[in-house]
């Protein structure tokens, strides 16, 4: 019988590097278990990358069920974790109970949610439920157009805080997004949990990257991403050699017409 990766052996990686990445569907979380990577995060970057939203403040809890399901029926040993969306969560422990449970109903091995000191209480509530978390400070993203934006984070003893609280509440693993690197080198250190840095420096205890950003698929790609692929050129010039020879009367059930020039 085949198992997926459970919270405990993530857990179990402290201090040994190891690579996540972000998947919104079955055909990309097939890819990426392939590839070897079995921590899989079903982002709600969806809203960004995929669904075509200016935020992740559009992205509904039925947007990450439905995703999210999705990745899990492509993969087979992968730890799939699924974010809580915006004010899924925010309102009540019991809401965010119910909230986790239904991305857990849809196949999740975790979820993840953003904030440290004030959203310890929820991790805490929703561990308690028997549900593991996966902790996220540093930029959150959900809320961060409302609040200081999407700088790098060097306020050292607030997320030296969110860092403890998290662990304190139960989390298993923390992403450190846009910290300072010396910072995010300094908590990976004190803290018995693996760190998961994007954009915080090689010093976290494992990577994750937006799949789309990873492949050069992105209309914006962040400034402290270097895309391992151009794709989207790659992609654009397939359907264009496809649009050419449909037009020139080619049937496509032929293949691909040879190009010349």
């Amino acid at each position: 019988m085949i198992h997926r990766t459970r919270a405990a052996a993530i857990r179990d990686r402290k201090g040994r590097p190891f690579a996540t990445i972000t998947a919104y569907d079955a055909a990309f979380g097939r890819a990426a278990e392939a590839a070897g990577i079995d921590l899989i995060l079903v982002g709600d970057s969806l809203g960004n990358v995929v669904l075509g939203y200016a935020s992740t403040t559009s992205v509904t809890l039925e947007d990450m069920e439905r995703h999210g399901a999705a990745v899990v029926r492509g993969t087979e040993r992968a730890h799939v974790s699924i974010d809580l969306p915006f004010m899924s969560y925010e309102a009540s422990n019991e809401e965010a109970i119910r909230s986790a449970g239904r991305l857990i109903r849809a196949g999740a091995s975790s979820v993840k949610l953003e904030g440290g000191v004030e959203r310890a209480e929820r991790i805490a509530a929703i561990v308690n439920a028997g549900i593991p978390v996966i902790g996220h400070i540093g930029v959150v993203p959900q809320t961060a157009a409302l609040d200081r934006g999407f700088r790098r984070r060097n306020d050292r003893e607030r997320l030296i805080a969110d860092a403890d609280a998290v662990v304190a509440a139960g989390a298993f693993a923390v992403v450190l997004e846009m910290v300072d690197h010396t910072i995010a080198g300094e908590i990976t250190k004190r803290i018995p949990i693996p760190t998961i840095g994007i954009g915080s420096g090689g010093k976290c205890d494992a990577q994750i990257l937006v799949l789309y950003d990873l492949l050069g698929f992105s209309g914006f790609i962040p400034p402290f991403v270097k895309p391992y692929a151009n794709l989207a050129d790659v992609v654009t010039a397939t359907m264009r050699h496809y649009a050419e020879d449909v037009a020139a009367g080619r049937d496509p059930a032929d293949g691909p017409s040879e190009r010349k020039g």
